[in-house]
This record gives structure tokens, C-alpha cells and sequence, in this order.
């Protein structure tokens, strides 16, 4: 672990943070919960906010797929997702669905605004986001698939957009690109 140059949980939590946080509103698998823990982890994300009936540590499911993440990455739970699209805008975030939908632009498409917070709101695993909130959102970016499903599991959708933020320049102060 020495060699890879992995920081420690107080290392982590001192560290600065890429301008992003991650909305999982309404999200059933604990799995998926813990495993967007763990890209979080891996791309020093601010936050993330568990809404819904999304649910949250302690449970030894989500823990299973974060190893430790649900440690290092800071969260919170929020039972209304309106009211808390309200505070991140407040707060100057620009507000995203993640969501194949009418008018969403594709991922490699969306420009990040380089002085700018994002708030990345991904949906049900069945539902998606929610109409109501796609319509509070600043922009729907969607992940352009080729196949037949035109469906990923969240936690990979969430991992290829973290990524996909990351490689265009939304990191944390001092960390390579």
C-alpha cells in the first residue's frame, strides 16, 4: 500500500477536494450505495448526499462494496431532494442529472464549468431521476451507449462520469488531471 501512495483517512480528510458533489436520490441497492462510496473515494469527492429512501452507513452490505470509504468520504442523508437541489444552488453548485432524457447532452459533450461546483444527481435503479427533479436541474448529461440495453448499473454509471469529470479538469487543488 506504501508503494501506491495511498492516503490515510486523516490524510484523506485533510486533503482538498475536487468541486463536486454526488446526489443519490431514491437508490435501493446497498451495494450500489457502497460501491459509489468507493468512487467517491477514488476521485476526492466533497460529498455525497443520500436521499430518499436511499440507504445509509452503518450496514455491513454497503460497507462489504465501500471498503472504508464510507471513512474517508463525507455525507449526509436528506429526506427532501427538492429542498436540497435549493440548498446546493444556493450555494452556487450547478445542478446535473445524470439521466437519458429529452434534451440531455452526452457526457463528453458537457462542458465543466472550470469555476464552478457540480452537484451530479443520479436516480433509481429502475426509475432513473425523477421528472420533477430533471426539471429543477441546470443540465441532463447521459452516458452515450451503443448496445442494446442502454441501461448501466449506477455504481458504473457513476464511476464513468466521476472519471469522465475528473479527466476534464474537475479536481481536487494539487492533484494530476
Amino acid at each position: 500500500m506504501e508503494e501506491l501512495g495511498r492516503k490515510s483517512v486523516a490524510e484523506f480528510h485533510l486533503a482538498d477536494k475536487a468541486p463536486l458533489v454526488v446526489v443519490l436520490d431514491n437508490v435501493r441497492s446497498m451495494h450500489n450505495v457502497g460501491s459509489v462510496f468507493r468512487s467517491a473515494d477514488a476521485f476526492l469527492v466533497e460529498s455525497i448526499f443520500l436521499c430518499g429512501y436511499t440507504p445509509c452507513p452503518p450496514h455491513r452490505d454497503i460497507h462489504k462494496t465501500a471498503l472504508g470509504a464510507t471513512e474517508t468520504v463525507r455525507w449526509s442523508y436528506e429526506t427532501d431532494i427538492i429542498r436540497l437541489i435549493g440548498q446546493l444552488r444556493a450555494e452556487g453548485y450547478l445542478i446535473c442529472a445524470v439521466e437519458q432524457a429529452e434534451g440531455s447532452m452526452a457526457l463528453q459533450a458537457f462542458d465543466v464549468p472550470n469555476d464552478r461546483k457540480t452537484a451530479l444527481i443520479f436516480g433509481n435503479e429502475v426509475e432513473g431521476v425523477q421528472d420533477t427533479v430533471i426539471a429543477l436541474c441546470d443540465a441532463c448529461i447521459e452516458i452515450p451507449q451503443a448496445g442494446m440495453k442502454h441501461s448501466l448499473n449506477i455504481s458504473v454509471a457513476a464511476g464513468i462520469v466521476l472519471w469522465e469529470m475528473h479527466k476534464k479538469g474537475l479536481v481536487a487543488p494539487g492533484q494530476p488531471k
